[in-house]
């Protein structure tokens, strides 16, 4: 009986060893599973883009949807032009996994650290990747291009593609999620386009005279018929001398323009001037609304949105200049709040 007992015995101890060597072979494969989902989802984690101005941030975004996070360096009401680099913005650039930027001398006092920073990491101009011979030339810097290309949203759909280039050419592995964002993000623009079409050809020939703060608008101009001046010239670091706002004074009168419009990233000082400057010869002239220019409007409302900024301003330019357009805009969502 006694050799029974230690043959049991030895018998549960080696069955207790199988099991366990076992136990420890399936923690180990676990932990080793684990580490390696780990290890893939380090792998997956999203691309961290820095984006100059909201309209680059706005297609950045769609275009890149869950396989991104995006921050816009400029917000509501900032002047891209004049803007220089803080501190916190060379801190985000220098940790970011890529920059995006309009380009075409928009970013005019940021443009050599942006090329620093291309050296070392990937930076992409996307309103370069536009073919140039459908831009503008600049009346400002010679050799450059006017900058404002989300003013035509055709022409903007030219910066989209050259986003979802970018995006598939650091992460080919979600290529098709890349292109199917921006072909749903292109419909909306297209739609955009029709709409401007629409309604801005309501406005009546003799009043078809856009008269802004600078000359962002003339891609918009362009698009839909329409003859745009700008008191400051492309770049707001121009000045406006007396001479010009004289000249202006006189344009108004003789045409007998009606509105004119400030914008949400330029100083109303100079449209004042030529309110009152009409007046002087009893001509009245309205302020036909603030347009967005180089920012878009607040952050989470729809004209903080690509599509909501330029639903915004054919609108409004539509409804001063006697056409006829909804209030509410496109999607009956200007002044929403959301």
């Amino acid at each position: 009986m006694k050799s029974l007992k230690v043959c049991s015995s030895r018998f549960r101890k080696l069955d207790f060893m199988r099991y366990f060597k076992a136990a420890v072979f399936a923690v180990t494969v676990m932990v080793l599973a684990g580490f390696s989902s780990l290890s893939a989802a380090l792998a997956k984690a999203p691309i961290n883009a820095v984006a100059t101005v909201g309209m680059v941030a706005d297609a950045v975004r769609a275009v890149g949807g869950d396989n991104v996070t995006v921050e816009a360096l400029m917000g509501t009401g900032i002047d891209p032009h004049s803007y220089r680099q803080t501190r916190s913005d060379v801190v985000k650039m220098g940790r970011a996994d890529a920059i995006f930027a309009n380009g075409l001398f928009l970013e005019a006092q940021m443009e050599d650290l942006l090329l620093k920073l291309q050296k070392r990491k990937p930076v992409f101009f996307i309103g370069e990747t536009i073919d140039s011979a459908k831009l503008e030339g600049s009346t400002a810097y010679a050799g450059r291009y006017d900058p404002h290309v989300w003013m035509s949203p055709t022409l903007w759909q030219g910066a989209i593609n050259g986003v979802t280039e970018a995006f598939v050419s650091m992460d080919p592995e979600n290529e098709q999620d890349y292109r199917d964002n921006a072909a749903a993000y292109l419909a909306q623009v297209q739609e955009l386009a029709n709409y401007g079409d629409k309604i801005l050809q309501t406005v009546p020939q003799e009043r078809r005279v856009l008269v802004t703060a600078h000359d962002a608008f003339t891609y918009l101009g362009r698009d839909f018929n329409l003859e745009v001046v700008g008191i400051q010239g492309i770049s707001t670091n121009s000045e406006a001398g007396l001479q010009r706002i004289e000249t202006l004074v006189d344009l108004l009168v003789d045409r007998k323009v009606t509105a004119v419009f400030v914008e949400s990233s330029v100083s109303e000082r100079n449209i004042r001037a030529l309110v009152e400057g009409a007046a002087a010869k009893g001509h009245k002239v309205e302020v036909g609304g603030e347009l967005f220019s180089d920012a878009m409007g607040q952050s989470n409302t729809y004209e903080g949105t690509y599509i909501g900024m330029i639903d915004h301003n054919m609108t409004s330019i539509t409804r001063a200049l006697g056409g006829e357009a909804p209030a509410q805009g496109m999607q009956g969502k200007l002044g929403a709040g959301h």
